[in-house]
């Protein structure tokens, strides 16, 4: 079906012709028909499917058909998980309405200042695209009005609720006006229980539409996975770039330290990458995304925060260098390549410590990933340029590496906070030795990489460590204590009483046992006194 075909009016279809689009997909030939009669839907669609063109089209043709009619302007409140997908969700909402005049659309997210989204609501938003937190707050502070609302939007709600939304999302329907003055469409990836019970509570009779519910993943995606212990990991890794050559690469981990980790060994072995995660401040976060999108930027290391909500035209390959804990995830991962029809490559990396993952991952999706055995001579040898860098080295500047002994982050005693008392500086020789032996450590510039640690002389290596009985190991850690400047423990720590070792000395002097009397002296003594009240005083009752 082409978009000619459906009831849109010609403001509509400008917009429609300026975003490229002729043909539609699937889920908007199904839903499009029977969101555009005002009736309430709830669609279930896999990831990439064009879904979001189907509730922006239905709000921006009943603005259409207010304009036609004379009648005010109606407003819509569209709720997504995350804010990057908030901001896409912006931007196709603005060029799909390119042929409606006197439209206002605006996001409303946390993480950035209240004042530009306060012009937007000064101003008379129409259409707003938001995160559940923020929604909520100009809510509580009276600068929004939830019964103004004509046409309530929620996507990705299976996502919504994973991330603990669901009391926010049942607050919303609360103080929406009653079901049948509006019109409400629901979007998710699967229609659990808690999708169908809003369904059911605060819905009007909405029509169940499923597209291709049992086809999870996209058939398009070239799918691998190798089977690679940690240590061996990296290194694989850069064989497969090298081989593949990808235009741009979207690399997931399961943890921020781990993202970090990824992106510096990257940019040391000369593939320019960034990473992306929830503690980055929003401006940077969506100056990165834009930098992706433009082509600036080759290669992404993100965690799941940038599993949804992320599009990348033509983007080529997907790594998981960590196999998700949550087996959806998987999928809105590997989603991110071979979107609207296009073909796109999947690596999966299974070590020891994520492949316990990977049998519910196979059960979700229906199919076993393709196992990738690399012969002698598929892959050519490359050299690691961050191999002699450890894991600490490369995250301790943004602030996940191991706390430096007094430093801030540091568990014993940390730093002094300011406004303290201050010690004042050592007399005589003792603080001319603790100058000499205290060198101050050399400060990184800015953007230069951190260097390598050195090993002690003497010390052995963890291969070496390992090949060692439990007294040679006990051996080899005494030596290191002593050639520290320490001196060994005794071997017996308990007290040892000398009138025992030496008889002629006599017999250990005992102590006298307290009699009852003492013992009632002692503890009328410990008691504290009470004092003698007024009247007690006044009458005499207590002398």
């Amino acid at each position: 079906m082409k978009f000619t075909e459906l009831p849109l009016s010609e403001q509509v279809l400008k917009g429609v012709e300026a975003a490229g689009f002729t043909d539609c997909t699937e889920v908007q030939e199904k839903v499009l028909p029977v969101s555009l009669t005002n009736c309430d839907v709830m669609v279930q669609s896999k990831t990439g499917s064009g879904k979001t063109a189907v509730y922006v089209l239905t709000v921006l043709e009943t603005f259409s058909k207010a304009q036609k009619a004379g009648k005010n302007k109606p407003k819509a409140l569209i709720v997504a998980p995350t804010r990057e997908l908030a901001v896409q969700i912006e931007e196709d909402t603005n060029q799909l309405s390119a042929g409606i005049e006197n439209l206002v659309v605006g996001s409303f997210y946390g993480g950035v200042g209240y004042g530009k989204q306060d012009e937007l609501i000064e101003k008379g938003c129409d259409i707003f695209v938001c995160t559940p937190g923020r929604i909520l707050d100009y809510q509580k502070m009276h600068k929004i009005d939830f019964r103004e609302f004509d046409i309530f939007v929620v996507d990705e709600a299976d996502r919504l609720f994973d991330m603990g939304f669901y009391p926010d999302i049942q607050k919303m329907f609360s103080l929406l006006r009653d079901r049948k003055e509006r019109q409400t469409m629901l979007f998710s990836a699967t229609l659990s229980t808690k999708v169908r019970n809003l369904a059911w509570n605060f819905m009007n009779e909405p029509s169940e539409i499923e597209v291709n519910p049992e086809e999870i993943t996209v058939n398009a995606i070239t799918q691998e996975l190798y089977h690679i212990s940690k240590e061996e990991k990296f290194p694989l890794f850069l064989q497969l770039l090298k081989k593949e050559n990808p235009g741009n690469c979207l690399v997931f981990t399961n943890t921020k330290a781990r993202c970090i980790e990824v992106a510096k060994r990257l940019s040391l072995n000369g593939y320019p990458a960034k990473y992306l995660m929830g503690d980055l401040p929003q401006a940077k976060r969506l100056q990165t995304i834009d930098r992706m999108k433009e082509g600036k930027l080759s290669f992404l290391v993100a965690t799941d925060v940038a599993a949804r909500g992320l599009q990348i035209d033509d983007l080529e390959l997907v790594v998981n260098y960590d196999i998700p804990d949550d087996f959806e995830n998987y999928v809105h991962r590997i989603g991110r390549t071979a979107r609207a029809g296009k073909s796109g490559k999947s690596i999966t990396f299974a070590d020891e410590e994520y492949v316990y993952n990977l049998e519910a991952i196979e059960n979700y999706i229906q199919m076993k990933i393709p196992v990738i055995w690399p012969a002698e001579g598929d892959l050519e040898p490359v050299e690691d340029k961050s191999a002699s860098y450890s894991f600490h080295d490369l995250v301790r500047e943004d602030g996940y590496g191991r706390p430096q002994k007094g430093g801030p982050q540091s568990r014993r005693g940390g730093s002094r906070p300011q406004g303290g008392r201050a010690r004042g500086p050592k007399s005589g020789s003792s603080a001319q030795k603790s100058t000499q032996q205290r060198s101050p450590r050399p400060k990184m510039e800015k953007g230069s990489a951190p260097q390598p640690k050195r090993r002690q002389a003497g010390s052995k290596s963890y291969a070496e460590m390992q090949n060692l009985s439990l007294e040679d190991r006990l051996a080899y850690y005494k030596q290191q204590y002593q050639s520290e400047g320490g001196k060994a423990a005794p071997t017996n720590t308990a007290p040892v009483d000398k009138r025992k070792q030496n008889p002629k000395k006599g017999p250990v002097p005992q102590k006298p046992v307290p009699t009852k009397k003492a013992e009632a002296a002692i503890k009328q003594e410990s008691q504290p006194k009470k004092k003698i009240g007024f009247f007690a005083r006044l009458f005499g009752r207590k002398k």
